[in-house]
This record gives structure tokens, sequence and C-alpha cells, in this order.
């Protein structure tokens, strides 16, 4: 459980509006039900947009009430859905979406996403005044400022689960999968996922890695009776393919690899009890900093603590992989 600020109500808004940006992630229906309940105990009225940004500018929202968020904690995916929006990166795009709430009597905008759905919330508020608040629902895990982001946990256990079942194939056969998980810039998903399934390798994008090199160990391994077969589990990389030409690599070393691909199924599925709580707590406690007179922050956790942290700061820095973690982790698969 998380130990929540003690927050002094000094504002009341009139009507607040919350909406899911960028990718989905299990748990953002948690986060939307803890928006609105507190929101609704607070007494204002809040509205749902609907697909992020696009549905901003597009004055696409309704009113919710208690009911509307009633049985959703248990659903993956986002009820208000959620899009990608390269219009709003445009000003004048931003002052348009600041009228549009103005004119509905929207004093607050709680944005739940990524990275660059923060920044979008941040630009909103430095060129408009719209006070707004951010939540980090991205199953990354990249977010500076928290150690844990909406989605991470679910996308992690779907992950093992699925490797679990792999690993069975891979032992009947006495060969290796390279397993890609998502993971573009970081390598928190594959990291912990491959410690968890005990895989023999881990590939991550914060660490290059020689595909000869990998041949040898697994040849090594090989030869010391370790086994020839196991889980490879790969971080999808920057640039497409990458797994398939590690396993191409891996062939002209003399290995027989196998490849499976997670993709989006990492982003489905009901959340864990985990990101439930997480969800509840961060969406809840975000209508709190609001009414203390809170703007342009985003809410996480930081050592089981719900904390406050600029926006500026999260968009301006990068959360880096914990380099010990890494070690750990090859040395416990050598």
């Amino acid at each position: 459980m998380y130990t929540l600020p003690s927050l002094e109500p000094v504002r009341q808004y009139d009507a607040i509006a919350v909406m899911t940006s960028g990718g989905d992630a299990p748990g953002m229906n948690p986060a939307i039900r803890g928006v609105v309940r507190a929101a609704l105990h607070a007494g204002m009225k809040v509205f749902g947009i609907e697909r992020g940004y696009s549905g901003l500018i597009a004055d696409d929202m309704h009113r919710m009430t208690s009911t509307s968020v009633r049985n959703i904690v248990q659903r993956g995916g986002t009820i208000l859905r959620s899009d990608r929006c390269e219009a709003f990166k445009d000003p004048g795009v931003r002052q348009q979406a600041a009228a549009i709430l103005a004119r509905r009597g929207i004093g607050a905008l709680i944005v739940i996403g990524g990275d660059g759905s923060l920044t979008g919330a941040h630009l909103l508020q430095q060129e408009t005044g719209v006070d707004v608040i951010g939540l980090p629902g991205t199953i990354d895990n990249d977010i500076f400022g928290t150690d844990d982001t909406i989605g991470f946990d679910t996308a992690v256990n779907t992950a093992l689960d699925a490797i679990d079942k792999i690993r069975d194939t891979a032992s009947s056969h006495e060969r290796h999968f390279l397993v890609e998980v998502m993971g573009r810039n970081s390598g928190f998903i594959a990291i912990n996922v491959g410690m968890a399934a005990g895989a023999e390798m881990i590939v991550v994008p914060e660490r290059a890695i020689e595909v000869s090199t990998m041949g040898q160990q697994l040849a090594k391994a090989r030869q010391a009776g370790k086994g020839s077969s196991g889980i490879i589990v790969v971080a999808e990389g920057r640039e497409p393919g990458l797994t398939y030409r590690l396993a191409e690599q891996l062939r002209e070393q003399g290995e027989d690899p196998r490849v499976c691909i997670l993709g989006h199924i990492q982003r489905g599925g009901s959340p864990t009890g985990h990101d439930r709580v997480l969800a509840t707590c961060l969406g809840a406690m975000a209508v709190h900093y609001l009414s203390a007179g809170y703007s342009n922050i985003m809410v996480g956790v930081n050592q089981g603590r719900i904390v406050d942290v600029p926006l500026q700061d999260v968009i301006s820095f990068r959360k880096g992989l914990d380099p010990t973690l890494l070690e750990l982790a090859l040395e416990l698969h050598r």
C-alpha cells in the first residue's frame, strides 16, 4: 500500500476533465474511476474526453457520473479510448483546446499517458494557463520522477505468462527462443521479465550486444552441459527487426533459434491488483492535488510514497535503467 500526502483543499473547481492519451495501458480504467469518484466527492462536475487530445480539439467529451465508472476496474484498455495526436504539437491548436475547455467551464485537465502526452499537458498549461495534472500511464515504466507507471506490472506479468509457456516448447525441442518484448528506448520490461523468467540472456537498448559473443556464450553453455535450450529476452529496440536479425546472426554462429514476438498482447488484458491499486491512488490523488492548489505536476510514486513532480522535470530528464540491475542479471545468467 502507498503512503498518501496530507493535502488541505484551498481551491474549488466547478468542473474538471480527464483523458487517456497515447498508447493504452492496463490500469487506465481504474485511474479514470479514481479521478471521477474523487472529483464527484469534492463536488466537482467531471467530463470524460474521448480519444485523448484528438477528442479535446474536436470537443468530443461528455459528463461522467459515478455510474459511468462502475465495474470498469477489471477491464483492460480505456473506456475513454486513446489516440496519438500530431496536431496537438501546434501551439495554435493548443490555444483552440484551451478555448474549448473554457467554453465548457472546465478549469482543470487530468492527462493519463506517457512522455509525449505529459509534454502536451505541460505545454498547454504553460501557454494557456489551463491547470493540468499528469498521471504516468505507460507499460514502459520509463517516466522520470516515478518508480512505477500504470500498466507496467500487468505488462510484465503478461509477458512472463507467455514465456513460461514458450519455455515448454523450447525444452521439448532443445532450442533457444528469442522472445521480443516491448521497449523501443528502455529495457525496463525486458530486464524484469528476463529476471523473473530466468532467461539465459537479456538484450536491452541501454547496452550494446555483440551477436558473436552471444553465440559463443550459448556454445560454451552447451559444451559445459548447461543445456541446449532456453529463453533470450529481447527488448524491441529502436530499429524494427532487431530480434530477427539477432536470430539470423546466431544461425551463422551455428545456433538454431526460434523467434516469438509478443507484441500488443502486452498492452491488453485485465490489470493486475498492483496496477489497480496504483492507478486508483494516483487518480484520486490527482484531484486532491488540484484542490490543494497544485498544477503543472505529475503525480507519481517514490519508495512507496505518492509524490508530486514538476512536469518540466518529467519531460526534461530521462529515467535510466539501473546499471547494477543489469550487472545482477548478467551475474545470474552466466
